[in-house]
């Protein structure tokens, strides 16, 4: 076995098949199977750069842990595993878990999750029903914590980080996730990346892309859009991450707004009867090809 020179040695997927080669017998799991399956989000990268070792489960102890390989000797049942373009990984239920009940943090855990939903290979019921059968296995307190905290419907890793410091740091409910606003006449407002129902409250994280151009200008039009409909409006910066403080209070003052102004409500999250909803595992899983790419495109 050997890599040509040319071959980049540090993208996801020539990892994962490296480190598979290098183990034959054994199964790639946690973000090394989403990766090989062509999941947007998992990288093998960590929150400071550095490249996260492919974990590997293996059936046997004859195999030692080596530089860029985790090993996982955890028991690993008939019909958890699959082999996909010439690699054994587990079960994308199996994969989700591993990741979440191994992760640094819940808020970790619950990022990790919400990222393995968008790919529509699991959802949380399957997820709930499936933490079930892990009572004694390491972290799975923390998997059925952040089971609880995920979300079907975020469209990228900075969403659930937001989320959290509304429900977790502010004790807010479980707001909506990228979930269409009408005006009361049917016709979309737009689709935050957060909505706080019962105080009207839209939650948008802004990263460097968002600041300058085009993208600017259309951020500014859909805050107009939305206040105009008499919602208030918040947004979360890039900045906001290394200290969210700011953020938390300016999320308090504009739901103290909301809640102060009472007025009759020009917005609704119900959507029309025309309307294709994509919000849920389960309705995403029931579009057609055609419907995907046209609904899901730049999401999935």
């Amino acid at each position: 076995m050997y890599v040509p020179s040319s071959v980049d040695s540090d993208r996801p997927q020539q990892r994962v098949l490296e480190a598979a080669t290098e183990i034959p017998g054994g199964h790639v799991t946690g973000w090394a199977a989403f990766a090989w399956a062509g999941a947007r989000w998992f990288d093998g990268v960590d929150g400071n750069g550095n490249a996260r070792p492919v974990p590997i489960v293996v059936t046997n102890h004859r195999y030692r842990t080596r530089p860029g390989i985790l090993l996982s000797a955890e028991r690993l049942p008939l019909g958890q595993w699959y082999v996909l373009d010439g690699v054994s990984g587990t079960h994308p239920l199996r994969s989700a878990a591993f990741e979440a009940r191994r992760a640094t943090t819940l808020r970790h855990a619950v990022a990790l999750l919400d990222m393995a939903l968008q790919t529509d290979r699991v959802s949380i019921a399957e997820l709930v029903e499936y933490a079930g059968t892990l009572n004694g296995w390491y972290g799975v307190e923390q998997l059925r914590q952040a089971i609880g905290l995920a979300d079907e419907n975020s469209w990228s890793p900075m969403e659930p980080e937001m989320r959290l410091h509304w429900q977790l740091d502010l004790g807010l409910p479980h707001p909506l996730c990228n979930h269409p606003i009408f005006d009361l006449a049917g016709d979309h407002i737009g689709t935050p990346d957060l909505l706080d129902v019962e105080a009207g409250v839209v939650g948008e994280y802004d990263g460097g892309f968002h600041l300058a151009g085009e993208r600017r200008a259309g951020d500014i039009q859909r805050e107009s859009l939305f206040r105009r409909a008499g919602l208030e409006y918040v947004t979360m910066t890039s900045f906001d991450r290394r200290d969210p403080t700011r953020f938390l209070q300016r999320t308090q003052e504009a739901r103290a707004r909301a809640l102060r102004q009472g007025q009759e409500r020009r917005w609704t999250s119900d959507p029309p009867a025309w309307w294709t909803p994509t919000v849920t595992v389960e309705q995403r899983r029931a579009l057609t090809k055609a419907q995907r790419r046209r609904f899901l495109r730049g999401v999935a």
